[in-house]
């Protein structure tokens, strides 16, 4: 598999009062897709990408409405390229001067997107981010992008995007591949392993939410999404045995429970429609044959999983990784 992935580091100061929902994820995910309808949709009147002639080479439509191919008839929209990475201490006012950092994930050949990204959370510093408050006007607090860096959670290395002398920005340098994946995936424990679920996880088992964590639901859905992914932004389908490590998969047990479930909505201005975010977070503790699930752990950890990664949910981490931001 030929997937890649590129985790990115946003730090930034706010310059006025920012107050950010408990999962801030929608609000930091739709002011970049705002800032990129608004800055580089060149065809707004267009009702939607697909009628736009322009979408095979338009920033928005790559990294905000992908398409769908002629080849991919009946099967949903392609998964965003991207998923992005919430501050972890949201649900909280932040007074101007204090930091607020964030992240975000591309995925394959998106990285070429970057320089859109970055020019997106530029606008931010114009329009704001989070709640609007009354004391700013009905207006959201504005933020002041002071970093942005490339990261690696599996080996903890770093590398300065910007700000570079001259006011220039390097492309990010760090790609995260199978390869490396595979030498983290194989340092794991072989029997028991915790998980840490930084964000609502939703998961959908036979048509019904899973409110009660289980580590088969788990893997059957992470390896649907790294599939679509591979598929969209790598080398195409996975060459591995899905009814055979489903079946691994069925064999592990919770042994320790600490999830707890949250109901929250995101609500999309834009398109006026309200979508329920909430799922299960805290940490949960799997044992039984974990070494042929190792590397779907790891890549789980990478690309989110569930419902609405997009826009920061699913987001676990192995014990033992960097959790950055």
């Amino acid at each position: 598999m030929s997937l890649t992935v590129h985790h990115l580091i946003f730090t930034a100061t706010a310059a006025t009062p920012v107050v950010l929902a408990e999962q801030s994820g929608p609000a930091v995910r739709g002011a970049i897709s705002n800032a990129l309808w608004d800055r580089f949709c060149a065809n707004k009147s267009a009702p939607t990408c697909a009628g736009c002639p322009l979408y095979s080479r338009c920033p928005v439509a790559a990294l905000v409405a992908p398409m769908r191919s002629e080849d991919e008839k009946g099967s949903d929209q392609r998964p965003r390229p991207y998923v992005v990475r919430p501050p972890r201490d949201s649900g909280r006012r932040y007074q101007a001067g204090e930091t607020i950092r964030f992240g975000l994930a591309l995925f394959g050949d998106a990285d070429i997107f970057f320089p859109y990204i970055v020019m997106a959370v530029r606008e931010l510093e114009r329009d704001g981010i989070g709640i609007a408050l009354a004391e700013l006007g009905r207006r959201r607090g504005k933020i002041r992008l002071n970093a942005i860096e490339a990261h690696n959670p599996l080996t903890g290395a770093r590398q300065m995007l910007y700000p570079l002398p001259g006011g220039h920005v390097n492309f990010p340098s760090l790609p995260i591949d199978a390869a490396a994946v595979r030498d983290y995936a194989a340092r794991l424990p072989t029997d028991q392993i915790t998980l840490t679920f930084h964000t609502p996880i939703r998961l959908i088992d036979q048509d019904r939410l899973v409110k009660q964590i289980a580590f088969r639901p788990l893997i059957q859905r992470l390896m649907r999404r790294l599939d679509d992914l591979s598929r969209a932004y790598g080398s195409g389908p996975l060459d591995i045995d899905f009814r055979g490590l489903l079946a691994i998969a069925e064999e592990v047990t919770t042994i320790a429970d600490h999830t707890r479930w949250i109901d929250l909505v995101s609500v999309s201005a834009r398109q006026q429609r309200r979508t329920p975010i909430g799922g299960l977070v805290g940490s949960a503790t799997f044992c039984g044959p974990l070494v042929p699930l190792r590397e779907l752990i790891v890549w789980g950890s990478l690309i989110h999983v569930g419902r609405n990664a997009v826009k920061g949910d699913g987001w676990y981490t192995p014990e033992g990784m960097a959790i950055l931001p």
